[in-house]
């Protein structure tokens, strides 16, 4: 699972390289570098070396030094110990107490009832422009199971959580993303053609759940349901489940991710938050 997860790292690195001007795309290449590497140290608390995350993340040593003197300068990052190299810093805790969403504090115990009751790893996420971004996670008791950090974002066309919100935007709201949301082929089982996810879509508008059928990644299948929050924002619960286990559970799953947030919809009506 941790080199799946570096191999994300990667791919996303990769995607943010291409994107934006010449000139704009070696700053770009470095934030998401940087990022990759904090994400890294994330999953090391006890921390890494600099060959460790070179290895880890498939980058030039010379480059990782580079990144982690940056960040050390910064204290975003600081000396775990000679053999262990850097670990995170304590100037990310005021940024990660700034960066509080209200709905991971009211959606909680509703990602915990799902997950309790079969076994999988549950995630929350938001609409971010064209992408869909995790905010919280509740992590399933299988030894096998399916998984992404919090922080990682996600194409909308390809992933259950973004067809789920896609569905849920208003007419105009899906026309102007429509002139600017790229559908890439991630998979063979991808939808990369706006007529096939217009048809997707009026699917998931009429039985409220939305799917992903290896479409982000080879061997994980989800479902999903979208949020409308008190603030107007979209949000998605989805449940991730390896391949081989997806089509016997998905029946109980969709009846279980329904009901659920059918309830928090309810209580989203009636709360207070911005």
């Amino acid at each position: 699972m941790e080199c799946e997860m570096a191999r994300a790292r990667s791919e996303e690195v990769e995607q943010l390289e291409g994107e934006g001007s010449p000139a704009e795309r070696p700053a770009v290449q470095v934030i998401a570098r940087a990022a990759a590497v904090l994400r890294a140290l994330k999953e090391h608390p006890e921390g890494l070396s600099l060959g460790e995350l070179a290895k880890l993340l498939s980058l030039p040593r010379s480059t990782v030094q580079r990144i982690v003197d940056a960040l050390h300068a910064e204290n975003l990052v600081i000396a775990a110990s000679l053999a262990k190299g850097v670990r995170l810093g304590p100037a990310l805790l005021p940024l990660a107490a700034a960066a509080k969403f209200a709905i991971v504090d009211i959606a909680r115990p509703t990602l915990q009832q799902i997950s309790r009751e079969c076994g999988e790893t549950v995630d929350l996420s938001l609409l971010d422009a064209d992408k869909v971004v995790f905010v919280d996670q509740v992590r399933g008791t299988h030894r096998l199971r399916a998984e992404s950090d919090v922080g990682i974002s996600f194409p909308l066309h390809s992933s259950a959580p973004g067809k789920a919100m896609l569905a849920a935007l208003e007419r105009d709201e899906l026309d102007r993303l429509k002139t600017t949301l790229r559908l890439g082929k991630l998979t063979s089982h991808t939808i990369a053609t706006w007529p096939e996810l217009e048809d997707a879509l009026a699917e998931v508008r009429r039985t409220g759940l939305s799917s992903d059928l290896e479409e982000n990644a080879d061997g994980v299948c989800a479902i999903a349901a979208s949020l409308r929050l008190p603030t107007g924002e979209l949000a998605a619960i989805s449940i991730p489940v390896p391949t081989q286990r997806f089509h016997d559970l998905r029946e109980q799953l969709e009846v279980l991710l329904q009901e659920q947030c059918e309830k928090l919809q309810q209580r989203l009506r009636g709360s207070r938050f911005g």
